[in-house]
């Protein structure tokens, strides 16, 4: 019987690691083909990490599989912990906006930060373009060497293929609007 049909959801680091191991790809392989370092891969297929959206985004390319599969399961996931009242370790929570835009070019999501906190464990990259648009809180985005601090009503365009890092700079919760443009 199908995982949803039973009520229980597959994690994604383990269909990440499903994937990567059908396909007979070391984690040196995939590494090389993301850019994200074997213990950051490792970390993700155990569940000890959940990566941000562009990385998700970046591992499904490099596996050759379909990206909204990974974030619409990683979505239900987060409604159930959400109505649970419980908090994911990665101090970040997305929604996806543009369900069934699966084999689409452009996603967008509503994301959620905790006060004072970063995406854990690295920065990230990915093939495209993104756009921030800031709805509460205060937040930095790092892009290359730069640091942009933006407000509620401020948004940010930049290459995403460059290194970025998103973290939250404020005292409360910060919630945005990203959009991922991936070729």
């Amino acid at each position: 019987m199908p995982a949803k049909k039973t009520g229980h959801l597959t994690p994604v680091g383990k269909r990440i690691k499903k994937a990567r191991t059908n396909k007979k790809m070391t984690y040196e392989t995939l590494a090389n083909e993301t850019g994200f370092s074997v213990d950051f891969i490792k970390q993700v297929e155990s569940g000890t990490l959940t990566p941000p959206v562009g990385s998700l985004l970046q591992i499904s390319r490099a596996l050759g599989i379909d990206s909204g599969d990974l974030l619409k399961d990683e979505e239900d996931r987060m409604q159930n912990r959400i109505k649970a009242f419980t908090k994911r370790t990665s101090n970040y929570a997305y929604t996806t906006l543009t369900p069934g835009a699966e084999n689409k070019h452009l996603k967008a999501f509503r994301i959620k930060i905790d006060a004072r906190k970063d995406h854990k464990g690295v920065s990230y990259n990915h093939v495209g373009e993104e756009f921030v648009y800031v709805l509460e809180g205060t937040v930095e985005v790092v892009v290359g060497e730069h640091v942009n601090s933006l407000g509620p009503g401020d948004s940010l365009h930049f290459n995403s293929g460059i290194q970025h890092l998103l973290r939250n700079t404020g005292e409360t919760d910060a919630e945005l609007i990203v959009v991922i443009y991936n070729p």
